[in-house]
């Protein structure tokens, strides 16, 4: 009887400390977790980890350093997002600030991994970062319904990935003919998302997260105690964040509710300074009709950008017809998803940044740019890259014309239904063109002749590109 009784002393204390080492938090496990852990959501969500997070880590084992810390930290907060799951099935809905303190221990571990990318640039940066930036997408747990000013679970994932790619996509870019370990970490880790993630949100959770209508209460974090002498607090807000008021777009709202919830969650990542650009912020519709986006708080946080000397940073869109995005030093979280077909874009003058289009557009110029990415889905006309230095260009649809002019330092980035597009250069050197060649992911680097022999044949000159012996 002694001996039993010891045995499952022994055993409990060994699932306890196996859920710590997890990533568990210390909120204590809800009554009934053995019965909720036997739900076909949680068994394919412990399916999804053996099947895609199994490789991630089998890889980064093998690399070691910083990339196996982040790799751990990464298959921590999946962990995390099971015990929420768990949670969920047990606890009623929260309001805005119980769903801040319900996502907290969420929260904790992301901003562990965005710690590791503070400082000084280590030779994993490329690493860290993608692995940083995807863990928005289990922000998908966030999702309250369609006007809490998310996208739907299933896109949440696939746009949170694809900044996360673009980081990606240099890590299998670099290591692709030094060190293939690197290469297929940084394939299982697209592939922890999608498909991974991405199938696993469709099959189970296609509406978001499923709350508990009889469960217990969410709890909320306890306000703080003014110190004595201070006046009283402002009363609180005479409507919720999610209530709608006539004298205020319909779109600005869920998007202010939805700031509140990833200030904590998202803080540090590439969406935590998602510049979402609603009706009140164009310039046609805008009282003091400057234009100017300013920064919000958590952007603020995320970064200490400098700013140009040339002018003040816009991200503006000037008579419905053109997107200005000038000045704009330091920022990685730049995106534009309210556009059309009929709008151009416009892009000067910024470093160091990174901008993301989401649709359809007419016309993209980059005009004396520095150190900045540019990822864009379909033009309808052309991509100009003019007088800049050390620039990045990723087309994820298609695009009939990208132009290289008086450029120093130029990659492109074309998926498979931009294999088509005419590439015109001039006055430009380091060229590299990179497109897809199998189904893997792995990318082809073909760099665009500079140099060219003229001679005269004929009555007339025969221009032909210098080939060279490590082309």
């Amino acid at each position: 009887m002694e001996a039993k009784l010891i045995e499952r002393l022994e055993a409990a204390v060994a699932r306890l400390e196996s859920l710590s080492a997890g990533g568990i938090s210390d909120r204590g496990l809800p009554d009934g977790v053995d019965e909720v852990s036997s739900d076909p959501s949680i068994l394919a969500f412990d399916d999804l980890m053996a099947q895609y997070a199994a490789r991630v880590s089998a890889a980064a084992e093998k690399i070691g350093g910083q990339v196996l810390d982040v790799t751990k930290l990464v298959l921590e907060a999946f962990s995390v997002q099971k015990k929420l799951l768990i949670e969920i099935k047990q606890t009623q809905k929260p309001d805005m600030a119980g769903l801040v303190e319900f996502l907290k221990p969420l929260n904790e571990v992301i901003l562990k991994v965005n710690a590791m990318t503070e400082g000084r640039r280590s030779d994993f940066f490329n690493h860290l970062k993608s692995a940083g930036d995807s863990l928005s997408a289990l922000a998908w747990i966030a999702y309250t319904g369609k006007d809490c000013g998310m996208s739907m679970p299933i896109a949440h994932v696939e746009e949170s990935w694809q900044m996360a790619e673009f980081y990606n996509n240099k890590v299998l870019v670099e290591y692709r003919n030094k060190d293939q370990i690197h290469v297929e970490w940084a394939k299982a880790l697209k592939e922890l998302y999608l498909p991974g993630l991405r199938d696993y949100v469709k099959s189970h959770y296609p509406l978001g997260p499923v709350w508990s209508a009889s469960g217990k209460k969410a709890s909320s974090a306890p306000p703080k105690a003014p110190p004595p002498g201070a006046p009283a607090p402002p009363p609180p807000p005479p409507a919720s964040l999610f209530s709608s008021e006539p004298s205020q777009p319909s779109s600005s709202n869920p998007k202010q509710g939805m700031s509140a919830v990833f200030q904590e969650i998202s803080s540090g990542n590439v969406s935590a300074g998602l510049k979402k650009v609603t009706a009140d912020m164009k310039t046609k519709n805008r009282t003091d009709r400057t234009g100017v986006v300013s920064a919000s708080g958590k952007e603020t946080r995320s970064s200490s950008p400098s700013f140009s000397k040339a002018g003040p940073p816009k991200l503006e869109l000037q008579m419905g017809r053109k997107w200005a995005v000038e000045n704009q030093i330091g920022r990685k979280n730049l995106v534009i998803d309210d556009c059309d077909a009929k709008q151009s874009v416009y892009i000067y003058g910024c470093k160091d940044s990174v901008l993301q289009i989401q649709g359809k557009v007419n016309n993209i110029t980059i005009d004396k740019c520095t150190k900045m990415g540019v990822v864009f889905k379909d033009v309808v006309a052309a991509c100009e890259v003019v007088n800049c230095n050390g620039v990045e260009v990723q087309c994820q649809g298609s695009a009939p014309t990208i132009s290289v002019d008086n450029t120093s330092g130029c990659q492109l980035y074309l998926s498979k239904d931009s294999l088509g597009t005419s590439i015109t250069s001039a006055k430009s050197s380091e060229i590299n063109v990179l497109v897809p060649t199998g189904p893997d992911g792995d990318w082809g680097e073909h760099s665009l002749p500079q140099q060219y022999i003229h001679v005269f044949k004929d009555g007339q000159f025969e221009t032909t590109p210098v080939s060279h012996s490590g082309a």
